[in-house]
């Protein structure tokens, strides 16, 4: 089996910039000119941190193939293709390959759930069917269920289900999964504060949060680490750790939308139930952010 990497370091969950009339195309391609000036390594359109959950039909593929349209090749971009209904995710795949999409990330179902049993098949109908390469996203906080280590052992024989981003925060279950995968599926961490502890299992880098608003400084601790410069990649993950608890201090994409709108690559619009921060925490952030040398 000879699975391709899809990349390496740092992929930005995109934030989706909206106005009052819907995504403003403007200042998203602003934002990926400036990531890709940045030295990032991928992009992810369509995810959590971009608010796909709200996003019309039409939005979602507008936006995935704009995001394709820009990157021009540039650096790999991977679309949240993810969905409850395994018809709709399907259909979401489709679009996203046509569109030039370089891999899906596809999330657990939500709501509905399902038991392990019914996430293997699941995952293997949306593989079986995707003409690129998948990345599992395993988000239990959000969706009420967990990818078991058995599970990614079984979907890791899958030849084109080539990763794991893993948000669930729990280290035991993913030294679990390296070690049953045994190099089957990447591994990236899908929490900012677990980085260098995830590359040091094995992983390949981070689908970052923090990458949106410190781009550069993101792949500064993934390339430490690939550098065998481990203790600067700790050192960068530990001071960059009181910034990155501001920007979940609220549930993502709050925060870093406000810090994105104080950097004015954006309007702090969210859509609902999402609300504006709260001013003390986002007080917090600011300050902590003015430290590392942002223009707020």
């Amino acid at each position: 089996m000879n699975k391709k990497t899809v990349f390496t370091g740092v992929a930005t969950a995109l934030i989706t910039p909206f106005d009052e009339n819907g995504v403003n195309y403007e200042q998203f391609e602003r934002i990926i000119e400036w990531q890709i000036a940045s030295g990032i390594n991928a992009l992810v359109a369509c995810g959590t941190t971009g608010e796909s959950s709200t996003m019309t039909d039409d939005e979602h593929r507008e936006v995935i193939a704009f995001a394709a349209k820009v990157i021009n090749g540039r650096v790999p971009l991977i679309a949240g293709t993810g969905s409850n209904d395994t018809s709709y995710a399907l259909d979401l795949i489709k679009c996203a390959c046509e569109a030039g999409a370089d891999a899906m990330l596809v999330v657990t179902p939500y709501y509905n759930k399902a038991t392990q049993k019914g996430l293997c098949k699941m995952f293997t109908q949306l593989a079986d069917a995707s003409e690129k390469p998948i990345i599992l996203y395993n988000v239990p906080s959000r969706t009420g269920v967990n990818i078991e280590p058995a599970t990614y052992e079984a979907l890791a024989e899958h030849e084109n289900i080539v990763a794991i981003k893993e948000a669930s925060g729990n280290i035991s279950k993913i030294v679990e999964t390296a070690a049953r995968c045994r190099g089957k599926l990447d591994l990236y961490s899908g929490n900012d504060d677990q980085t260098v502890p995830i590359m040091s299992l094995g992983g390949k880098g981070v689908i970052s949060v923090l990458s949106n608003i410190l781009p550069a400084e993101t792949v500064a601790i993934c390339d430490s680490f690939f550098a065998g410069d481990i203790e600067r990649a700790a050192q960068l993950q530990c001071r960059y750790q009181p910034l990155i608890s501001a920007l979940f201090s609220e549930v993502n994409p709050i925060p870093v939308k406000a810090a994105m709108a104080r950097m004015g690559w954006c309007e702090n619009r969210l859509r609902m139930p999402l609300t504006p921060m709260d001013e003390a925490l986002e007080a917090r952030m600011v300050e902590l952010m003015r430290a590392e040398g942002l223009n707020v």
